[in-house]
């Protein structure tokens, strides 16, 4: 199936560096700097915290291999949403949006947004009457700079990646360097958590990783996308891979795993024990930058999915309207920072968490799933063929199952409120279709 017509109207700015920091960008959000508190309260050990972040990294890498095939396939905007659309129908399509909207992205960046107000207030010294303000504004912000063009919200993007990477840097030097605690500590077995379930970690490490899907919903803007997104997903997933790991390293190094476990910011904990409270101040700084731009991307890739169901008829037809100078959806882009404001307001950080953990794994297995049609429909077309296959395809869908159903079974409330969200979608579409007839056949 072509292309909606829609995405051949974006301009194609994005060079390989803006897409490698986009992925590093929509990987790298807040959930590094506070999530693993949650993980070593789920393991017993610092080695088995490490090899859980080496482990969900191995597989996000599996999974990047493979959208790096499918966008080679079909470099346009929309990601996900197009896969769907094409393998399975426009049902499917339909549901992928549906829950990214309601769910996915705008939970994602809602929780992250909340981390930024958190972090925020820290580093100005503020109440906590100025988190929801807080919130609101960083969602605000990130979107308005995205009305003018994906150039400047690209720069913009780089300037995020590239410091968030340098708040990285310092958390891992002045862990493993500057601490006065030794290293052997580091892969010290908890007396108190001995016995504890290894697969419980799963679910705040995979949050930590998500967002590796983003850059295919922009594909329609990246210059000579099946050399470029390829080669970026590739090299983005790598240099997260590699700072996760050292971070954690650092964490322990001067935490403990026992005291990684007591702590809420690790991040912050680490450099006041360093630096003292000029080192809080900064690693403050740096987190709010780092969810800064986690949202920015979020926010962006999201309006391209809602702006290309529009063109199809799947959505309503003014969010597919691109701005007749920028080329962006500036309509679509309103609408999901909507939403996300108002989630923000009304859930908590763990609900927004397990929402849209859970639908965005979901998701991307599914994403995957895809990839076997394609290879049936188009055989092995020329470009970019994710390693091993089958195998590590199946792999992937294998593990992020045994997530799902686990995820099911630790938090069947949010998880199953997911589900019935998804699940409504189908009515929904069956009455979109009745009343309009725009839709794809």
């Amino acid at each position: 199936m072509p292309p909606s017509p829609a995405a051949e109207t974006y301009v194609r700015s994005l060079r390989p560096w803006d897409a490698a920091l986009i992925v590093v960008g929509g990987v790298i959000g807040g959930g590094i700097f506070l999530n693993p508190g949650i993980v070593a309260q789920r393991t017993e050990s610092g080695l088995a915290l490490l090899l859980m972040w080496v482990a969900a990294g191995l597989l996000t890498l599996v999974g990047a291999l493979c959208y790096a095939e499918l966008g080679a396939r079909r470099p346009h905007a929309g990601g996900s949403y197009v896969y769907l659309r094409e393998a399975f129908g426009p049902l499917a399509g339909f549901l992928f949006g549906w829950t990214m909207l309601l769910v996915i992205y705008s939970g994602s960046t809602a929780a992250v947004a909340t981390i930024f107000a958190r972090y925020a207030s820290a580093l100005f010294g503020l109440t906590p009457a100025w988190a929801q303000p807080l919130t609101v504004g960083a969602l605000v912000f990130v979107s308005g700079i995205n009305l003018f063009g994906i150039r400047l919200g690209a720069q913009i993007q780089n300037l995020f990646a590239l410091l968030k990477l340098l708040a990285v840097a310092a958390l891992v030097t002045c862990g493993l360097l500057l601490a006065g605690a030794g290293h052997g500590q580091v892969l010290a077995v908890d007396p108190a958590r001995e016995g504890v379930g290894f697969l419980g970690a799963a679910l705040p490490v995979l949050f930590a990783y998500s967002g590796f899907t983003y850059l295919n919903n922009l594909a329609g803007e990246v210059r000579d996308p099946q050399r470029t997104l390829p080669r970026a997903l590739t090299l983005g997933m790598l240099l997260v891979i590699g700072a996760y790991a050292l971070v954690n390293v650092a964490y322990l190094a001067v935490l403990g795993h026992a005291g990684l476990a007591a702590s809420n910011a690790p991040a912050a904990d680490v450099m006041q024990q360093v630096l003292g409270p000029v080192g809080a101040k900064l690693m403050a700084l740096g987190v709010a930058i780092s969810t800064l731009g986690f949202c920015n991307i979020t926010l962006v890739a999201g309006a391209r999915v809602l702006q290309v169901m529009g063109e199809d008829g799947l959505f309503f037809r003014a969010v597919a309207r691109l701005h007749p100078r920028w080329r962006t959806p500036n309509t679509a882009l309103l609408l999901l920072t909507g939403w996300a404001i108002v989630l923000a307001l009304s859930g908590s950080y763990g609900q927004l968490l397990d929402y849209a953990t859970f639908g965005d794994w979901l998701a991307c297995a599914v994403g995957v799933g895809t990839l076997f049609w394609y290879r049936r429909h188009d055989g092995a077309a020329g470009g970019f063929r994710v390693p091993g296959y089958p195998w590590l395809p199946l792999l992937f869908i294998a593990a992020v199952a045994l997530v799902v159903v686990m995820s099911l079974h630790d938090h069947p409330r949010n998880t199953g409120i997911g589900l019935l969200i998804m699940a409504a979608g189908a009515p929904v579409y069956l009455v979109w279709r009745r009343l309009f007839s725009r839709a794809r056949p």
